[in-house]
């Protein structure tokens, strides 16, 4: 149920999606599917997704006390192992087809879930890889990227790197100030198309893969820049031996310490379909 007692939308039908957003998806490593969500439903786990995240948020420092990632967004973490209305939303058929249909599998599982909420005057999120964080054998992984209020460019959009993705792993460099200027410095040497979104209303969703390399400006508005994110991987997707010490801990947090070589199925990585 709801917050308000009524029954939550049920998110467990499918979309089709265009064969031009597979296929940008695969060119360019990411795009974008709007009103993936309608204003309805989006509303109805607006205040669930966000009431949870405030409760499990554990950043209590000041802006000014943080460094380049600390003010980049509040970061909270597998919600759906938490709450169970939050994992309707995590667990829906609806946006898990959707990964499928991407990657071009059958099936996905979840790797985890994350609230990203860039707070008013939020530091901007350096250039980095997602999958640079992740112990995982495969480039099939895509994360899901949705506003949960309706957003434009002022207040920290998306920003993709396109074709980028193709390259692999670049830099062994987490989320810095050495990695926006690393990879800052890469993307206009190759050349790489930048392409963001002007708005993006709730509901709506990007789309990019592990290794696609992104960032988001600032938030300057007065409004909380509220966003939940989804990462999945192939239903088939292996466990790498860790290469970081960023990767060490994930495999311990999401993937439930398996061995390496494995397929990554715990039970914190459930099939979806």
């Amino acid at each position: 149920m709801g917050t308000d007692n009524k029954p939550l939308p049920d998110l467990n039908d499918t979309r089709q999606i265009t064969s031009d957003q597979i296929a940008q998806f695969r060119e360019d490593g990411h795009t974008i599917i709007r009103g993936l969500l309608s204003e309805k439903e989006v509303a109805a786990f607006h205040s669930i997704i966000t009431n949870a995240a405030l409760k499990y948020n554990t950043e209590k420092r000041k802006m000014e006390e943080r460094d380049t990632y600390g003010k980049a967004f509040l970061q909270i973490m597998n919600l759906w192992r938490h709450d169970e209305n939050v994992k309707k939303f995590v667990l829906s058929k609806r946006l898990a087809q959707v990964a499928a249909d991407l990657l071009g599998v059958k099936n996905v599982r979840i790797y985890h879930d994350q609230a990203l909420f860039k707070e008013p005057g939020g530091g901007p999120t350096p250039w980095h890889q997602d999958q640079y964080y992740w112990p995982i054998d495969t480039d099939k992984t895509v994360t899901m990227w949705m506003p949960l209020v309706d957003i434009d460019v002022d207040m920290g959009m998306l920003t993709f790197a396109g074709g980028s993705q193709k390259k692999g792993s670049i830099f062994n460099y987490e989320i810095s100030d050495k990695s926006e200027e690393e990879f800052d410095k890469y993307v206009r040497e190759n050349n790489f198309e930048i392409s963001r979104a002007k708005t993006m209303k709730a509901g709506d969703a990007t789309w990019h893969t592990g290794f696609t390399i992104h960032n988001a400006p600032g938030n300057n508005s007065n409004i909380m820049r509220e966003v939940f994110t989804i990462i999945y991987l192939a239903d088939d997707a292996k466990i790498a031996e860790p290469k970081n010490s960023w990767q060490e801990n994930d495999l311990k947090t999401w993937l439930m310490n398996k061995e390496p070589g494995t397929i990554a199925d715990s039970e914190l990585n459930p099939l979806v379909l």
